[in-house]
Parts: C-alpha cells; sequence; structure tokens
C-alpha cells in the first residue's frame, strides 16, 4: 500500500497537487496526440515488475545516468523504505566526452546533482516527450557554467542531452508521473561519467576532471551505502551530502562551508568504503590502461543501439545483443571517429564530430 500524503507538510502537499492539476490542465489544452503521450499508462508488465520488486506505482523514484557505459538507471523506493534499482535503460545517444558541461554550445551533456520537480517535464517536447535537467544548478552557477534546454528526451540524436528512444522515455515519463501524483515533490537525477567503481577510477585517473568526479563520488557512495536520496547542498564550490547546517547557519555555493553535521553511521560508512575503493584504484594504477582524455566520437551509444545502425546498413545481425528497446530513426548517426556502421573505428581525431542535434528547447 502507497504511504499516505502525510509524510509531507501541508506546503508541499499542496505544491505537488498544483503542478499536478497545471499538467493535467495543460494536457487537456493541448492536441489529443501530446495529451495520449504525456498520460499513457505504465504497461501491465511495468506494473507487474513495480510489484514483483515491493514497490508502488505511486513510490518516488530516482534516477541514476552514466555516460560511458550508456546507460540510464530508474530506481525506486520500496515498501521498506529504501531504494532499489527497478530498471536500467540503454541510452541511444549523448554528445561530447566524459566531464561536465562548461559553455553554451560545447555540445557536453551535464554531470552532477539535478532535481526534478513536475514543471520541468515537457509533454509538448519537440522530441516526443522530455524533461529538464535543471543546468545549470547551483554547483555550475558557481563556476560560471552557461547552456540551457539539457533535457532527457525522445528520439536518438543529442547535442548536450540524453536521448532515449521515444519508446524508452514515454515510460520513464510515466512512471514520473505516477510518482508526482502520488506525492513526490521533486526527483533527484545523479549524472556521472560512469560508474565510479575502482576499475574505471584508475583508467581514468590521468583525466582533469578527476577532482570533480572524486566529488561526484562522494554522493554516489552514499546512496551506495544507504540506499536513500542523499541531501545535496553546494559550498565552496563543492557538492557536499547529507549536511545538516547548525540553526541559522545556510549552504552558499562560493562562501565557505558553514559548520554542519552528517550522520555518523552514515559517514562512517561512506568513509570505510572509500577506504577500501582508494586501495583498490592505487593497486590498479600500477597496471591499468591510461584512458584517452579526448576520443574524438562527439559521444556515446550504448551498443545495443549500435548493433541496431548496423542492421539496418548491412541487413545483418549482432550476436549477443537483443532487438533494439526503441525505434532508431533513419536519420540517427553513430558517435563521430566511428565509422557508417556504428562499429568499427573510423580513427582517432578523424574529421569534425558529426552534429546530430540543435540547441533548441526540446
Amino acid at each position: 500500500m502507497s504511504r499516505p500524503l502525510t509524510r509531507f507538510g501541508a506546503r508541499a502537499r499542496a505544491a505537488v497537487l498544483a503542478a499536478s492539476l497545471a499538467l493535467a490542465l495543460s494536457a487537456c489544452s493541448q492536441t489529443d496526440d501530446v495529451s495520449r503521450k504525456a498520460n499513457k499508462p505504465l504497461s501491465p508488465q511495468m506494473l507487474s515488475l513495480i510489484a514483483q520488486k515491493k514497490m508502488e506505482p505511486s513510490s518516488p523514484i530516482l534516477v541514476r545516468i552514466f555516460k560511458k557505459e550508456a546507460e540510464l538507471e530508474v530506481w525506486k523506493e520500496t515498501t521498506d523504505g529504501k531504494y532499489a534499482l527497478l530498471k536500467t535503460y540503454p541510452i541511444c545517444r549523448w554528445s561530447g566526452e566524459l566531464g561536465p558541461k562548461v559553455r553554451v554550445g560545447d555540445r557536453q551533456a551535464p554531470e552532477g546533482f539535478y532535481t526534478i520537480a513536475p514543471g520541468q517535464m515537457n509533454p509538448n517536447s519537440s522530441y516526443y516527450l522530455s524533461f529538464n535537467l535543471g543546468f545549470p544548478n547551483a554547483f555550475d552557477r558557481a563556476y560560471g557554467r552557461t547552456g540551457e534546454f539539457l533535457m532527457v528526451h525522445g528520439d536518438c540524436s543529442s547535442a548536450g542531452c540524453y536521448a532515449m528512444t521515444d519508446e524508452q522515455i514515454s515510460e520513464i515519463f510515466s512512471l514520473a508521473r505516477e510518482s508526482f501524483a502520488g506525492g513526490q515533490t521533486a526527483f533527484q537525477v545523479q549524472a556521472y561519467p560512469f560508474h565510479m567503481t575502482p576499475k574505471n577510477l584508475a583508467e581514468n585517473r590521468k583525466n582533469p576532471n578527476m577532482a570533480f568526479w572524486r566529488n561526484l563520488k562522494e554522493g554516489y557512495d552514499q546512496f551506495e551505502v544507504t540506499r536513500q536520496v542523499p541531501k545535496v547542498n553546494v559550498c565552496e564550490r563543492r557538492y557536499v551530502f547529507g549536511a545538516e547546517p547548525e540553526p541559522g547557519r545556510t549552504f552558499n555555493a562560493q562562501e565557505a562551508c558553514p559548520p554542519y553535521r552528517v550522520d555518523e553511521q552514515v559517514a562512517q560508512s561512506v568513509a570505510a568504503k572509500a577506504r577500501v575503493d582508494d586501495a583498490l584504484v592505487a593497486e590498479l594504477s600500477q597496471t591499468a590502461p591510461v584512458a584517452p582524455v579526448r576520443t574524438y566520437r562527439d559521444g556515446g551509444m550504448h551498443p545495443v543501439f549500435l548493433a541496431e545502425l548496423k542492421r539496418k546498413k548491412t541487413g545483418g545481425g549482432e550476436a549477443g545483443y537483443s532487438q533494439a528497446p526503441g525505434t532508431v530513426p533513419d536519420t540517427t548517426r553513430p558517435p563521430g571517429g566511428l565509422d557508417d556502421t556504428g562499429l568499427t573505428e573510423a580513427g582517432a581525431g578523424a574529421g569534425t564530430p558529426t552534429v546530430t542535434g540543435t540547441i533548441a528547447p526540446r
């Protein structure tokens, strides 16, 4: 049974109801097609999966994104109050390189911690459906980073976004809609360059973004050990997680951190995990090859979609991968630096990366 809305304060409940009503009224005033997309029910298969994992359709969600692996995870709160992985979605296309978005036009997909409220859901997207990541957040603004309309959306082209295919964004959109209807005021998106494993950290040890990624790992580790959504603040131009400031003190992204406390048990568990990981990183760094900082591929695409592109080009198949979970338009191009089958290297630095999207509102 879903938790009653009494878990939220009266103000939060009112905000959720107002946002839900606004979304519903917006859908009513739009075309039938837009309304149908925005209000598509969860499939019987998804409802069955939710039940199997001891979740409710209306329970809160959390999203994690991993560029290198080209995967988006949807986590959902279970009946015991902790989060569990509901489903992993292969990303059809993301652009840029590993690393954060810095400025308008750099084609970088954002990395960091973002909060998605109902007003950021876009049922009238030119890319089927989408939601706005809310870039730049307080951390990004502290570094003067610029950009807008950075989305998770349908289709399979990207210029700083995460493109999921129409079918997959439809299901993700519906999961978010049901969680908002159940009382969640906003859901968190954690966008990473890769899974924060010792192997990945060791291989990318020479990357100039490592200090930033180490900061992201603090939030990654907190979620890993608690299976609870980490509270996120920014001070001294860095993320702090699970922090409660002293009474009367607040966090400011560009100022010194105020005195704060973190739950002692959580802090100890996170520190213990970090010590184990750091030891493994040091060991692996003795032999692990160093990953290139630039690949000249202009982003990435999950192998299941690369295989689909090859199938479209050659009429064949690719062993080890099932049919792509969504429509890949004929206009879709593989990451720059790959040949037209999307599977064979065309040579590092071979030409200018292919532009596969626009900077227009999503």
